[in-house]
């Protein structure tokens, strides 16, 4: 499959409908690997694909041209899912590989590339392809330190890379193609969540950057492509990396034998009848990336586990050891809530990530139950739920 963006530029990439893991991502919907071709007096691509799917994109690229007339593959960022093909291509091609200092480094360290060659470029560089300038802007730690984006002059097309992407395979190539664009715009959120958080402080000086340019198109390298919605999308991202919080609850749990589940929905009803949107997940049933998702923005974060060897229940560790290294807003209010038999521990735990990141802790007796929360437990559950629902 071959989309034509405009006249002499193609997207060339691949589907990957069954991948379900990437780097601890659940990938429920697959994701797509986007890899671009211009054409001109030096022809051009931008990124490559994953190693298993190099048949597919030398595919795609030979019914647009003759592979070997390749002259330059710009690689924005050394990440295998982008440059998993990189050696087959290059070997098949003899294209120079255009990219960073950052970036070379990393693509030595993972490949063997003695005798390719090289240009590289610093921010700001430009390099003429003929009718076409390419212009590359480093945005380092958006997410690797290897991280540029490349901006095409004439056709005002920015390659994003990393940024404004999802990960989610589709047939459909462009924004406008979507019926809903709130759900678009949701698989873009999640992205951002569980990829770009770490480094949220860096994206406004980024879009500062990018609202000089002139950009008809925004060509991530996953997921589909802005060209209707490219306000939208600068605007939310701004949004998202500014802390901001609205009035929602998360309310992330796992439970042994249900009684910490019913804490859960207790609490839950309290700050719903505060007109708190409430989410509620089972941690062994949600992936985390989803969860990261309604996070990022919410007001109140609850962790509930029951205790299990004196320590906390393994998927909810699993979780505060993500959410830890996504490191959202400090401006959450936190609080732990569980059940146990003869010690309570894992509330313990679940404070001390609630430490690290910043957050404002909320404690009460009745957030810790031993055994089997009676109706009063759960009544006092209820009512603290009022209570931090109302707070101001």
């Amino acid at each position: 499959m071959v989309v034509k963006i405009k006249e002499d530029v193609y997207w060339i990439g691949t589907i990957d409908w069954d991948v379900r893991e990437f780097h601890g991502y659940e990938t429920l919907n697959g994701s797509t690997y986007n890899v671009y071709l211009i054409k001109d007096e030096k022809n051009v691509l931008i990124d490559a694909t994953k190693d298993y799917m190099f048949h597919d994109l030398m595919l795609n690229l030979k019914s647009v041209i003759d592979p070997k007339e390749i002259d330059y593959i710009v690689i924005n960022h050394g990440e295998i899912d982008h440059t998993g093909s990189l050696e087959k291509l290059v070997e098949y091609t003899g294209a120079t590989v255009i990219t960073n200092e950052k970036c070379k480094e990393h693509l030595e360290l993972q490949y063997n590339t003695e005798g390719w060659e090289f240009i590289t470029v610093d921010d700001k560089g430009e390099i003429e392809i003929g009718k076409r300038k390419l212009k590359f802007i480093k945005t380092p730690m958006l997410h690797w330190p290897d991280n540029m984006v490349t901006y095409v002059v004439e056709d005002k097309i920015l390659f994003s890379n990393d940024a404004f992407g999802q990960h989610m395979a589709s047939s459909e190539r462009f924004d406008y193609e979507f019926k809903d664009v709130e759900l678009l715009l949701e698989e873009t959120k999640e992205y951002f969540a569980n990829i770009l958080l770490p480094y949220r402080m860096l994206i406004p000086g980024v879009i500062d950057t990018l609202k000089n340019l002139e950009i008809h198109y925004i060509c991530p390298s996953h997921g589909i492509i802005w060209r209707e919605y490219i306000e939208e999308v600068l605007e939310k991202y701004l949004e998202w990396s500014s802390d901001s919080c609205v009035n929602r609850a998360v309310i992330a749990y796992d439970t042994m034998y249900n009684s910490t589940k019913k804490m859960a929905y207790s609490i839950g009803k309290g700050l719903m009848e505060c007109d708190v949107q409430v989410k509620i997940y089972n941690l062994s049933k949600t992936p985390m990336n989803k969860v990261m998702r309604d996070i990022l923005d919410a007001k109140y974060v609850l962790i509930g586990s029951p205790t299990l060897n004196s320590n906390i229940y393994p998927s909810v560790a699993r979780f505060l050891a993500y959410m830890e290294g996504l490191r959202p807003g400090a401006n959450k209010i936190g609080v732990a809530f569980g059940s146990y038999g003869w010690m309570e521990m894992a509330t313990d735990v679940i404070k001390k990530t609630f430490e690290k990141l910043g957050f404002n802790i909320i404690e009460d007796q009745c957030l810790t139950c031993r055994f089997v929360p009676k109706e009063d437990q759960l009544s006092k559950c209820y009512k603290f739920g009022k209570r931090l629902g109302e707070m101001e």
